[in-house]
């Protein structure tokens, strides 16, 4: 998740954000007794913990570790990423984080797909070792998108990269989408993503996606008010609840800014908290509604951005070259990203505060930094 510390009157980029108050010092020594007890005997792992990432991601803590063991007389060495979900002090963006869910997910996706996904290793579900759940996966080298500041904003590889380049990562980032999508019985194989299973009722699974972002609204409100946008957003999505009964394996987060590429080709797909099972267009809809946040930033700024890239026509026309089929209307689809770009907002905005990063505005709507953007597309729908 992004955040550029701005709000809509008076944007003012920043390029670190504080994401957590944990004690990054204790924690190489924490998880080098936890693995003492999952590796064979006389391992005697060590934990160097490099910096955590800063330039994207706003939802789970995301540690670099290298670790180091010995195996039949060998020292082996494992360099692996910590995904640790955020105490709730921190003001974590989402209500649930079902780390377990998150790492089967990665590990089903990666044995039933081409779709290359970071092996995930161990996992700690009871907050025992770091106080918060975590699992370890493969580090994997490459690049990515920056978020923080936005890739629009110019000054680096992507946006510097030339047309060519630009959409060879456009059409195999949408080609990822189409290989998750395409996995056969994804609705039935990832039915633990189905938000049925965190309580959310609805005769369909678009309905049940429909709740969850309600009750994730819901989750916000206590600590920013009440936001008439979001409120006019459900209201509509509500009453214009398409019919559809499609359900497949929607990677939730779908945006380039998850994704670590070498030489524009995708290497590791990444951060699956929003994982569900839904119509193909809740994916499709967010890698292009991401893109029109952050252009939309951009645009603010007064900077030309890159207008011309993940545009829907381009996007739709690669994905069904990629084997996806034809996508339906994604204008309902386009407001319930907005919506869920708002609450995440809002989650972030109260983050800010906490961390005395922000003084918390009159309006919450105020935090919205694609403010314009919702407005206009609610406008468009009539709602």
């Amino acid at each position: 998740m992004m955040l550029t510390g701005v709000t809509q009157a008076t944007p003012t980029p920043q390029s670190r954000l504080q994401r957590s108050s944990r004690d990054a010092t204790s924690v190489p020594a924490a998880i080098a007794a936890w693995l003492t007890d999952l590796l064979p005997g006389g391992a005697d792992p060590h934990v160097v913990l490099h910096s955590g990432v800063d330039a994207n991601g706003m939802s789970s803590e995301t540690l670099l570790l290298d670790v180091t063991w010995t195996h039949d007389g060998q020292q082996q060495v494992g360099r692996y990423v910590a995904r640790v979900e955020p105490s709730a002090h921190d003001f974590p963006v989402f209500p649930r984080y079902a780390l377990a869910d998150q790492h089967e997910a990665m590990r089903l996706a990666g044995e039933l797909s081409a779709v290359p996904v970071p092996a995930a290793r161990w996992i700690e579900p009871t907050g025992e070792v770091l106080g918060t759940p975590f699992f370890l996966m493969d580090r994997v080298e490459g690049r990515v998108p920056p978020d923080v500041l936005p890739y629009p904003f110019g000054d680096n590889w992507l946006f510097d990269a030339d047309l060519a380049q630009q959409r060879a990562l456009q059409d195999a980032s949408v080609a990822l989408v189409a290989a998750l999508h395409a996995i056969p019985e994804g609705a039935d194989r990832f039915a633990f993503l189905d938000p049925a299973r965190a309580g959310h009722a609805g005769p369909t699974a678009l309905a049940r996606n429909l709740a969850r972002l309600r009750a994730w609204y819901d989750f916000a409100v206590p600590d920013v008010g009440r936001s008439a946008t979001v409120e006019r957003c459900l209201a509509w999505l509500e009453r214009e609840l398409p019919t559809t009964q499609e359900a497949v394996l929607c990677w939730g987060d779908a945006r380039i800014g998850n994704v670590i590429y070498e030489d524009f080709t995708p290497v590791a797909v990444l951060d699956w908290e929003m994982a569900t099972v839904g119509p193909r267009e809740l994916d499709i809809s967010w890698m292009l509604f991401a893109h029109q946040v952050f252009q939309g930033i951009a645009e603010v700024f007064e900077l030309p951005g890159m207008p011309d890239f993940l545009g829907e026509d381009d996007v739709r026309a690669a994905y069904a070259a990629a084997g996806g089929g034809e996508l339906g209307d994604l204008r309902w689809y386009h407001v319930f990203n907005a919506a869920q770009w708002c609450v995440v907002f809002m989650r972030t905005g109260a983050r800010q505060s906490h961390f005395g990063e922000i003084e918390r505005p009159d309006d919450v709507d105020a935090l919205f930094h694609h403010k314009p953007i919702v407005d206009r597309l609610l406008a468009e729908v009539g709602a």
